[in-house]
């Protein structure tokens, strides 16, 4: 086993740190001496590049030897080592091509193992710091109903549950997720990425919008039905920005990229305000809002619209104003003028004393 040699072409090409790899090695070449000497005592092999087999295992000096594989007395211990005192470990030269069969069978197994656990160690420790971000890959195929996108020479999982409906997810394609989670599975873990969740559009602003990521505008709240209409609050931290303006960019420049990628989700942006009034008015636009009562107690509120705007302010399957209730945190409940009007004559007249009855 020529083990120096492809040392370095294995770091690069599993992407492991140079040290980590040559701990891997060791660890099975360990292994391997211990079967092939038939030892139970604890072997510590290193790589040597000084050394012409490339590797030495580092044998206790003893007064009595009684294990030859990993100990060594104190007469031959200083033959290598002039100073060597009982007590101390010395390198001894070992030819791992004289291990045979089973050995290198051992080491095989032992390294292959060892390569996948370093190997998902890495992957791990690079996703854990993407958690919570979103990262670009290709559609690579699908397993059963989830889709396996390569981001990084690694794949990932999006599960059924965090799949848009609209979107078909051709192989090759470049998309955009969230990375949402690492899940424990039987071969080692899962990492987990949505085209669903919230974030992921809050994410795609943040990198579309300079002042957003740099704090001058904030996302305040997101509510997304994914594949068909989202709404984003904003608010600006500088009286000079605009903050929807920024968001929606030079002729809609911005926000136009991030509905190419969230495809065919509609997105709209309306100004935040510590006004639950304001915000709610704002939260329901583009439709038009004649008045409005709060219900701070139960925090809800009734809203009356033009008869012309209430299925504007209503939206298809009622989709603007749940969007509105879940981006304002406010239960609305919408009627048109002439609804209001005539709720309220039914409320008058439910008031009224009842007329006296003769007998």
């Amino acid at each position: 086993m020529d083990i120096l040699k492809e040392l370095r072409e294995i770091a690069t090409e599993r992407e492991i740190p140079l040290e980590e790899l040559k701990a891997e090695l060791e660890t099975a070449l360990a292994v391997a001496y211990k079967k092939f000497k038939g030892s139970s005592g604890e072997a510590i092999v290193r790589l040597d590049p000084t050394k012409q087999s490339g590797a030495v295992v580092e044998k206790e000096v003893v007064g009595e030897v009684l294990d030859f594989a990993t100990q060594i007395g104190l007469d031959a211990a200083r033959r290598s080592n002039p100073d060597a005192q009982v007590g101390d470990f010395v390198p001894i030269e070992i030819d791992t091509n004289t291990f045979g069969r089973i050995a290198a069978q051992t080491f095989k197994q032992v390294l292959q193992q060892k390569l996948r656990e370093a190997e998902l160690r890495r992957v791990h420790d690079q996703f854990s710091d993407l958690i919570g971000e979103v990262v670009s890959g290709l559609v690579a195929r699908r397993e059963d109903s989830n889709v396996m996108i390569q981001v990084n020479r690694h794949e990932v999982q999006l599960p059924k549950r965090e799949q848009v409906p609209t979107d078909d997810y051709r192989p090759n394609e470049r998309i955009k997720v969230y990375v949402l989670k690492i899940e424990e599975s039987y071969r080692g873990f899962n990492i987990v990425v949505s085209r669903s969740h919230p974030n992921l559009l809050r994410k795609l602003v943040e990198l579309e919008v300079p002042e957003v990521a740099e704090g001058l505008v904030e996302i305040k709240s997101v509510a997304r039905e994914p594949g068909q209409r989202s709404k984003v609050a904003v608010l600006s931290h500088d009286e000079r920005i605009d903050a929807v303006g920024a968001c929606v960019g030079q002729r809609g420049s911005r926000i136009q990229a991030i509905m190419d990628e969230l495809r065919p989700e509609k997105v709209d942006v309306v100004p935040f305000s510590d006004d639950a009034r304001s915000f709610i008015i704002n939260a329901l636009s583009p439709a038009k809002v004649n008045s409005l009562k709060l219900d701070a107690e139960n925090k809800s509120a009734y809203v009356v619209v033009p008869d012309t705007q209430l299925s504007l302010a209503i939206g298809r399957g009622g989709q603007n104003v749940r969007l509105a209730a879940r981006l304002t945190d406010w239960k609305i409940d919408i009627r048109s003028e002439s609804q209001a009007a005539e709720e309220a004559r039914d409320a008058k007249s439910h008031k009224s004393p009842a007329p006296a009855q003769s007998e």
